[in-house]
């Protein structure tokens, strides 16, 4: 190879990793760090979880939540609920009498005490239980301060006793209970996935030195991304919320890490081959570098085709997810490379990759495992994809139909509680009632087709305290659902009371509520998994044919990513049925599941069949399938550990949402590293052979050179010195 060859070969790695330059590098993150560090600290404050920020923009409940704010400023009950099994007595009935007048007084906190409504007795006679409405309003700051309010209502009503059960439930409870599930969910997701990280590092390459540099990194990439998208939610418009935050923690991380673990894994076999550290990492990034990079490329494109998504929480996880890869794929192609030509070959003490010793993984468990799939391999691909098919039958567990308040959270707090309580004297719906705009010329009829509709308490049709009576020649009231809020009955009510609405003549009514906005997200979300998923798989197509410059290799690896997929839901949902005792999965699980595997465990299968590719244009397809495997194997299963790990941190959360996508993604990324890109893959590259590279040259010039339908007894066994081995930790 001539100087001007090698030189070319370097790329972009002598930008990154030169003597002088790799300072450049380094200090041009510490000043990017210094001055995004400030905003990166405020992402929580930018935050927006009202119903805005979740619902589809065009929905009709969408639409009636901005109408209502010109009728009175956005408000949601916190209820107070008191009840008695055998009766209330007199002195329950004085303390709740206290306890209202306590309430009215209250201010601060968003309450608007002057507005408290109750007590409401289940019965005129004798009655068990009592039902204290307590508004809290719902401006910018209400999600911020939504547990100190609920927090003085409780230090108000004091606590049960006594046989008198007192319990603060309803949409104000309930939030208020969501709010301290997410309060701290970015340490606490940060903590874990780096606890995750710290000891995959350590099992994968033994050296307790090494696993600060990536640990850097990643939390550089963090730093930097939140940053830049606290930015754009003050200054362009992004939604943020608590998911998009939550993800974006364990998506830098996960994805960092795997590119860094991609990364040292090649920069390991160059030191063994040059003696400079310098020339060896430029080597490994003009190498490794662009694998990784197409890795990378597909997760952010894929996340970014959720733009395309309805559901205004969908549509800003797209560009949130999509910044924070970009970030990390940039720290770990410039930051990271700098730091361990910096540290030098000591960092990976006490296993130091010497120049000129052996490479540990070509007589590994990988190439044992290539070299017996190349036997026989239609069988192999045969039973494991019929063994994967058989796995997906379990999709018919899956009850992807939305997930209620009583069943959301792991725990039981005491709005859920409650909420049990309540349902058992007093109308289901109570306390989340359907809210209808309507013409005020049509007002009568309107109410009457509300009142009139099956599954709705006509008494309770009413102006809401607070209220004003018309605006703009409209008006606004409330009716309260016999079923509870978050319940199918109650969907089916809305829809029927929609029905009878929007009959009416020149009315032009439309219902709303908190039942009504789980409608019609169903609707969007069902929308979005129809779109996405089909379009997620055509970028991810596009991307494996450029990279691949075939069309056959790539069309087979989507095929089994979509096997993948299917297997990991088919467990997933037997496991929440049987194992965990989920009442079911948010609408938008398959969608987020599908999403995050199909673009991050595309990654494993990209950096296998790259060098496959590489190694087949040497030494022909099924020679190169072997040895691909067997100098690939280790690092991309580590990488798939600590993927698996940092999703799987979700499950730390109080949340059933969260727990369900962090359990299914971890569970599809180690299907797909132990199973679908070991065994599937491999058998499959190796049973078609070298027409798998069709239409490229490369199908026409592999089949020149004789290889046999299955190879002899050399052709599947990797060469003792390759041209070029991509390296990998020590198994």
């Amino acid at each position: 190879m001539t100087d001007a060859q090698e030189k070319r070969r370097r790329g972009i790695g002598r930008l990154v990793c030169g003597r002088r330059s790799k300072w450049l590098v380094v200090g041009l993150w510490l000043v990017l760090l210094v001055l995004t560090a400030p905003f990166a600290q405020k992402l929580a404050d930018a935050q927006d979880n009202d119903a805005a920020s979740w619902l589809p923009g065009s929905a009709e409940s969408t639409q009636v939540l901005q109408a209502s704010e010109d009728f009175r400023p956005e408000q949601i009950p916190a209820i107070v609920v008191y009840a008695r099994a055998d009766g209330l007595t007199a002195q329950d009935r004085q303390r709740i009498a206290e306890d209202v007048r306590e309430l009215k007084a209250l201010h601060a906190h968003g309450l608007r005490g002057a507005e408290t409504r109750g007590p409401v007795y289940d019965r005129k006679t004798a009655p068990r239980a009592a039902q204290v409405f307590v508004p809290v309003t719902m401006d910018e700051q209400a999600w911020e301060r939504i547990v100190s309010a609920v927090d003085a209502i409780r230090a108000d009503v004091g606590k049960g006793g006594d046989g008198l059960a007192v319990h603060i439930t309803g949409p104000g409870g309930t939030s208020a209970d969501l709010s301290e599930a997410f309060e701290g969910i970015d340490s606490t997701l940060l903590f874990s996935a780096m606890a995750v990280v710290v000891v995959m590092l350590l099992l994968t390459y033994r050296s307790p030195t090494l696993l600060l540099v990536p640990l850097l990194g990643v939390v550089a990439a963090l730093f930097t991304a939140q940053a830049l998208i606290y930015l754009l939610a003050e200054h362009a418009g992004l939604t943020v919320n608590g998911q998009s935050a939550g993800i974006l923690t364990v998506l830098v991380f996960g994805a960092g890490t795997d590119y860094a673990l991609l990364l040292v894994a090649r920069y390991r076999e160059e030191l063994r081959r040059h003696e400079d550290r310098h020339e060896a990492m430029a080597l490994a990034l003009h190498r490794a570098g662009p694998a990784v990079f197409a890795s990378g490329a597909t997760v952010v494109l894929s996340m970014l085709v959720l733009l395309a998504a309805e559901m205004n929480s969908t549509r800003g996880l797209g560009p949130v997810a999509a910044i924070g890869v970009a970030v990390a794929l940039a720290a770990m192609l410039t930051l990271f490379p700098a730091l361990l030509v910096i540290c030098g070959r000591w960092i990976f003490w006490p296993v130091v990759p010497h120049f000129g010793s052996a490479d540990p993984t070509e007589r590994g468990v990988w190439a044992r495992v290539g070299n017996r799939s190349a036997r026989r391999p239609r069988l192999v691909w045969g039973v494991t994809a019929a063994a994967l098919a058989l796995l997906s039958l379990g999709l018919i567990q899956l009850r992807a139909e939305g997930i209620g308040n009583a069943d959301a959270f792991t725990g039981k707090p005491d709005s859920i509680v409650g909420q049990e309580v309540s349902a058992r004297y007093f109308p289901a719906g109570s306390g989340d009632p359907l809210v209808v705009v309507g013409d005020r010329a049509r007002a009568e009829e309107v109410g009457r087709a509300v009142a009139g509709t099956r599954g709705v308490v006509p008494e309770s049709l009413g102006l809401p305290p607070g209220t004003k009576p018309e605006v703009e020649g409209k008006v606004l009231f409330e009716a309260t659902m016999t079923a509870p809020a978050d319940s199918e009955a109650a969907k089916r009510t809305v829809e029927r009371v929609r029905d009878a609405v929007h009959a009416v003549p020149d009315a032009d009514a439309q219902v709303g509520g908190g039942t009504a906005a789980l409608l019609d997200m169903d609707g969007a979300t069902t929308h979005d998994n129809v779109l996405i998923i089909p379009l997620v798989l055509v970028v991810v197509l596009l991307i494996l044919c450029v990279l691949l410059r075939a069309l056959i290799a790539p069309l087979l690896l989507i095929g089994t990513v979509v096997l993948s997929f299917a297997a990991a839901l088919g467990i997933s949902a037997l496991a929440f049925r049987y194992l965990f005792d989920y009442a079911g999965e948010s609408t938008d699980f398959p969608l987020f599941v599908f999403v995050f595997l199909v673009a991050l465990g595309i990654d494993y299968n990209i950096f296998l069949t790259t060098r496959i590719r590489e190694e087949a244009a040497r030494q022909g397809t099924r020679k190169g399938v072997v040895t691909g495997l067997a100098t690939t194997g280790a690092v991309i299963t580590s990488a798939g550990l600590v993927l698996a790990g940092t999703f799987a941190a979700l499950g730390t959360l109080p949340m059933v949402a969260f727990a369900e996508i962090g359990f299914a993604v971890a569970l599809g990324v180690l299907l797909d590293t132990f199973v679908v890109r070991s065994v599937l893959v491999t058998s499959l590259f190796l049973d078609v052979g070298p027409k798998i590279w069709w239409p490229h040259r490369l199908a026409h010039t592999d089949r020149a050179k004789g290889e046999s339908r299955r190879g002899d007894g050399n052709a599947t066994r990797p060469p003792q010195e390759p041209a070029s081995r991509p390296g990998g930790p020590p198994e």
